[in-house]
């Protein structure tokens, strides 16, 4: 049942619930996408500070230190899809003015995420094990689960800053986001340089010290996050807190329903760039590294659709919630249009400057240095030409999260991945013997199909039944 906002309540989001014009949507998706994609790049550069840290204590600390998060890796991003369900519910309800269904969802988010949690700490925990059972070197095993033993408690905080994040953004407070995880930057940064050498008085700790950073950079941006709903004006009327062990059973698997295929839709993604790894592995070390170099700056330009994305999702979402067919025409393809914009560019810069860009990685005058070079410059040529194809896929995945639309894109993601990408990348790279080349066609491939696919759907929406529930 939906229940009357109070004018007092209304004033937090106005903007969002009058109808949008063109002009209109396109600055507030803007305005909410701009600090999300900065938050991303922020993300991604606490995970560089451990990478480059890690690295100064030597290539054996590193090795274990990546085998590590590789292996936390895809429970951390399943996790994070699951509970990432609260973004389109969130904005559905305040599309709706319902603020208690808004209320039920975070809480209900909340207890997903400890959930979830619960059920993969204890798996992680098990990684010498498991790491001894994939044939892995048995002293970078014991060095990653030193890391382990203690990251892994990373994903209590970690799946719970996701659910506050949802409904801040769903609240254009998204600027928020993107100051604490700055913070984050520097609190993880900081951290690192105390425990892992010894610094301020601190023991030395190495890997053990990174894994505490982390898990403590983690706590320090949940707690922060979750002070400020608590205490600002703007979301203590949600009292998000009050009744916190007083189940919600619908809405709880309302949240597993969608989150779980947007977990696995994420984790097709992932797993297809950790295939193409360990097929560049077969060919030498020169691909590997070209391809890590190529894959990085491929990663850092997707932060900019990511965060265009998961603005969408928000703003799709609202309109869904308040049952405007306009509104979600406007949200949707205002932000396939931002990411498919931002994505020519990068295409642009990766076509004209790619020499320049990978010698920044590998250093252009040891000749040693020549071969990988001059293939991660090629392989930046194709991601250059994928860059349009995976910003659509990302942007369009997350407009049809608005509508609660997350089955059938699994499949997609699932299909376009595994049975379309991948066997093209094995059969170019390794049968055909274009290599690294080919390896790199097969996963612009997988990418353009769910592009094509994912697009196709949103612009049928209507016809498909996508909008049946606000007829």
């Amino acid at each position: 049942m939906t229940e009357i906002v109070a004018p007092s309540q209304q004033a937090a989001g106005t903007s969002a619930e009058a109808p949008t014009s063109w002009a209109t949507e396109f600055r507030a998706t803007f305005a909410l996408a701009w600090p999300l994609v900065i938050a991303q790049v922020a993300q991604n550069a606490i995970n560089t500070t451990d990478v480059i840290m890690t690295g100064w204590l030597g290539p054996e600390y590193l090795a274990a230190s990546t085998l590590a998060s590789t292996f936390i890796m895809p429970f951390l991003v399943g996790g994070i899809g699951l509970v990432g369900a609260v973004a389109p519910l969130t904005a559905q309800a305040r599309g709706a003015r319902d603020i208690k269904a808004v209320r039920r969802i975070v809480r209900q988010g909340f207890w997903v995420a400890l959930l979830t949690a619960l059920v993969l700490v204890p798996i992680i925990l098990q990684i010498r094990t498991i790491l001894g059972w994939l044939g892995q070197d048995p002293v970078l095993a014991m060095r990653a689960e030193e890391y382990t033993q203690i990251a892994a408690w990373l994903l209590f905080p970690g799946l719970g800053i996701i659910v506050l994040r949802s409904l801040l953004s769903t609240f254009d407070a998204a600027r928020v986001v993107l100051l604490v995880t700055l913070g984050g930057v520097v609190v993880n940064f900081i951290g690192n340089y105390a425990l892992m050498f010894g610094n301020f008085g601190m023991p030395r700790l190495e890997l053990r010290g990174a894994a505490i950073s982390t898990v403590i950079t983690n706590i320090a941006m949940f707690l922060a996050l979750l002070t400020y709903v608590l205490r600002h004006r703007r979301f203590k009327r949600f009292h998000l807190l009050i009744r916190f062990w007083k189940p919600d059973w619908p809405r709880f698997r309302q949240i597993f329903r969608l989150g779980l295929p947007i977990g696995l839709t994420v984790l097709a993604e992932v797993s297809l760039f950790t295939a193409a790894a360990m097929l560049m592995g077969r060919l030498g070390t020169d691909e590997v590294a070209a391809h890590a170099v190529a894959l990085q700056c491929a990663s850092l330009a997707f932060m900019v659709p990511m965060g265009i994305g998961m603005a969408t999702t928000v703003r799709v979402g609202i309109a869904y919630g308040r049952r405007d067919r306009v509104g979600i025409s406007h949200a949707g393809w205002t932000g396939l249009a931002l990411g498919t914009a931002f994505m020519t560019l990068s295409c642009f810069a990766f076509l004209s400057f790619g020499p320049s860009i990978v010698s920044v990685f590998l250093d252009p005058t040891k000749p040693e240095n020549l071969n990988a070079l001059t293939l991660a410059a090629t392989f930046l040529v194709i991601a250059g030409i994928f860059q349009l194809v995976d910003g659509v896929q990302v942007v369009a995945a997350h407009a049809l999260r608005g509508l609660s639309d997350a089955k059938i894109p699994m499949i997609v993601a699932i299909v376009g991945y595994w049975l379309v990408g991948l066997p093209i990348a094995y059969l170019l790279g390794l049968v055909v013997g274009w290599r690294g080349i080919g390896i790199w066609i097969g996963l612009a491939a997988g990418l353009a199909f769910v592009a094509v696919v994912l697009l196709a759907r949103f612009a049928l929406r209507e016809r498909i039944g996508l909008l049946r529930q606000i007829s």
